[in-house]
């Protein structure tokens, strides 16, 4: 679906590469968590998938086509892939919960009937009907994160992107986001989140890629990835929890560990 080949920047104040050479595919309907501490690439990564920036080499393709500055060519990219960033307020624009949901809408030349069709169909998917009045300023940090997502997926793009995600969300705002995510995924959305939350991506992902200092070092199953924990303290990351207290109560297991609660249970 997505491929990157030899992808390399570096930002005008730095002289280390953001990215180095990194190349990679993305599968349709693959759900993939990329890991890596702060300044591994994560964040450009995404910027250069959605046609924000331009790689100083490489190259990009979606389905094939590579992504060129043809404007029309720039506007499918974007129309078929869509970013949801850490901050909320980098991409809520409008001054109701409604009004920003249908930005989007608004700039693809559909009829009134259309717009209203799809903005009803977005609040209801993500809960947010009661709220399509309420200014954005009187959100919570949850509520704009929902918000800016259903902004983006009102678009219906093919791929979605989503930048540390669940940082800062409680127990019961993760919970409201993985159903969010799962009932995307099962209407086939393609989906690549970035995260420091190892529980997450260890419990949600097919697939797990991990950046470090700007160069794509392992890529595999969760199950595989994790299995290769001697590497993680070397990558300044650490284990999934289920992972290390598997491996503290059934320590000549080799076996991979339960990936969430409910394999605990079964496995115990």
């Amino acid at each position: 679906m997505l491929n990157l080949k030899n992808i390399k920047y570096t930002y005008s104040n730095s002289t280390k590469s953001a990215l180095n050479d990194v190349s990679l595919e993305i599968s349709k309907h693959q759900k993939t968590a990329i890991l890596g501490h702060n300044g591994s690439g994560k964040s450009t990564l995404f910027l250069i998938a959605d046609g924000l920036i331009k790689p100083q080499s490489g190259t990009l393709y979606l389905h094939g086509k590579p992504l060129t500055d043809d404007r029309s060519t720039l506007r499918h990219w974007r129309r078929n892939i869509g970013l949801a960033f850490q901050d909320p307020d980098r991409q809520l624009v409008a001054a109701t919960v409604a009004e920003d949901v249908s930005y989007g809408l608004c700039n693809l030349q559909l009829s009134e009937n259309e717009i209203a069709r799809q903005l009803d169909r977005t609040l209801t998917e993500f809960e947010l009907q009661d709220l399509a009045n309420t200014p954005i300023h009187h959100l919570s940090l949850g509520q704009k994160r929902r918000v800016a997502l259903a902004g983006v997926m009102a678009v219906e793009p093919e791929l979605l992107l989503l930048d540390e995600p669940t940082a800062y969300l409680d127990r019961s705002q993760l919970q409201t986001f993985r159903r969010n995510l799962d009932r995307l995924s099962e209407s086939g959305t393609t989906l690549v989140v970035a995260t420091h939350n190892l529980d997450f991506a260890y419990d949600w992902a097919d697939r797990i890629l991990v950046l470090h200092q700007g160069r794509l070092v392992l890529d595999g199953t969760p199950d595989t990835v994790f299995t290769r924990s001697r590497e993680m303290p070397h990558l300044n990351l650490g284990m999934p929890q289920l992972w290390e207290i598997w491996k503290t109560l059934c320590p000549s297991d080799e076996s991979p560990s339960p990936r969430n609660l409910d394999e605990l249970k079964q496995r115990l």
